[in-house]
């Protein structure tokens, strides 16, 4: 697996800011990004399999940003099964705490990506930062999942 993409917002209807390096921290989750503050949503991470599953759906190839997640994997989908799984990249560590729904507001980036992003958790994953690392595009990940732990 692989780190293919950064973003963060500054508030909540902000435009997505994609970044090339960031620092992510178990204070702040990724720095500069309105919704860093501790808890079970403090960063998001999507999948490029599964988002390239909803935009097959409603037919057009769409930039990742409209999803308005914080970071961008390759190869893996995520599932139920995830929940309680650390994502590793470098140093930082996320723990998988629950889907992240798709909500209403997809609908307003491009008409019928609410319901496309609701089969198998294809709107991606909410972690909460376990330890702090510097991350960068082109980063290898790793899913560490709770029976190996």
């Amino acid at each position: 697996m692989k780190l293919i993409g950064i973003a963060r917002r500054k508030a909540s209807r902000a435009v997505m800011e994609e970044l090339n390096q960031v620092n992510v921290s178990c204070e702040n989750g990724v720095e500069g990004d309105f919704r860093g503050k501790p808890g079970k949503r403090q960063v998001t991470v999507l999948s490029l399999d599964s988002w390239q599953d909803a935009c097959g759906e409603v037919g057009e190839t769409l930039p990742w940003t409209i999803r308005r997640a914080n970071l961008l994997v390759e190869g893996i989908r995520f599932s139920e099964r995830n929940v309680g799984d650390v994502i590793a990249i470098g140093s930082l560590q996320l723990q998988i705490t629950r889907e992240t729904d798709p909500c209403p507001r997809m609908d307003e980036q491009f008409q019928g990506m609410t319901q496309a992003l609701r089969p198998e958790w294809r709107g991606g994953v909410c972690c909460r930062v376990l330890s702090d690392g510097d991350i960068q595009l082109g980063n290898s990940v790793q899913l560490v999942t709770q029976a190996e732990s």
